[in-house]
């Protein structure tokens, strides 16, 4: 997308850090912005600050993990806005712990709010940015966890990792249609992720009071971490850039490259120095070949 005057964006966890950041620098560039959220308060927050400076946004209290509702919100989008160019699937939740004091509460919340919340904004809202014709673009909300892992991030990393296998495939099928595809990596963002636990619902919560507190020393870190972490506002503007110029990563972090470089050297390190099976090189260049002319129909629409 090169022209973003007019044209409508959807922003999940729109009315709070990142998502809020992704929301102004599309109003400012002359879209009509719908945040979608679940916390009520923060979507007051949110019109009143955009009204402030006169500008306009419309809110849309929104649980990502509930498929219903997130099919409500695109019809409400529409019937708001007419049209859907740009979906932002930023919603996401945080714990901090090892996995063998995990719940399946905990896992099933991850995955139903990270990942499942792709996975209902994508068939919610697919249908209606292909119905114009007019082009789009997608961002999915992964994570620096999502490319490089560590000790208590197991199931924040586990929906972070999949969601870039998400993306990329979505990236090959959806290029023919004009419609962009971006995995959003961020690092430490000044935002309130600490605060996940006060939105955690019901059905995925636990009465263990010893273990609600052990969750509680997690978000305490965060708290302690977060402020120092790179301004939504500036992560904001880095996605409209990487919109336009149909990256397929956005990394707003260039702290991260020593790490990325080690990290994936020591993949190369790993494979085999063998020969290879000619066999089963000729299925795998079949495989590769489909990639790369996936790849060039992406690369044309860039």
């Amino acid at each position: 997308m090169k022209d973003f005057e007019g044209k409508v964006a959807v922003v999940t966890g729109g009315a709070s850090g990142i998502g809020l950041g992704m929301a102004k620098a599309f109003a400012g560039a002359g879209m009509r912005v719908v945040i979608a959220d679940i916390r009520q308060d923060h979507l007051d927050g949110a019109v009143a600050a955009f009204q402030a400076v006169g500008q306009r946004v419309h809110p849309i209290r929104l649980d990502v993990s509930d498929r219903a509702a997130f099919a409500a919100a695109a019809e409400e989008a529409v019937k708001v806005h007419g049209k859907v160019h740009v979906l932002c699937n930023n919603a996401g939740v945080n714990i901090i712990g090892t996995i063998e004091d995990a719940r399946f509460e905990d896992f099933d919340w991850l995955v139903g709010v990270n990942l499942g919340g792709m996975f209902n904004g994508v068939k919610a809202f697919l249908p209606h940015l292909k119905a114009h014709g007019e082009g789009g673009h997608i961002v999915n909300t992964s994570s620096i966890a999502g490319i490089v892992a560590g000790p208590g991030t197991g199931l924040y990393s586990a929906t972070k990792f999949a969601i870039r296998g998400l993306s990329e495939s979505l990236r090959y099928e959806l290029a023919p249609y004009g419609i962009g595809v971006s995995v959003l990596c961020p690092g430490t963002v000044a935002t309130n992720l600490n605060e996940s636990e006060s939105i955690r619902p019901q059905r995925f919560d636990t009465d263990d009071e010893a273990l609600k507190a052990k969750r509680g020393e997690g978000g305490a870190l965060l708290a302690r971490v977060l402020p120092a972490g790179m301004s939504p506002d500036e992560v904001g503007r880095k996605v409209l850039r990487g919109i336009e110029q149909n990256a397929f990563h956005i990394l707003p972090h260039p702290e991260f490259r020593e790490e990325f470089k080690e990290a994936f050297d020591e993949i190369l390190a790993a494979l085999p120095d063998e020969p290879v099976d000619p066999e089963r090189e000729k299925f795998e260049e079949m495989r590769r070949e489909r990639r790369r002319e996936a790849k060039r129909v992406a690369d044309e629409h860039s």
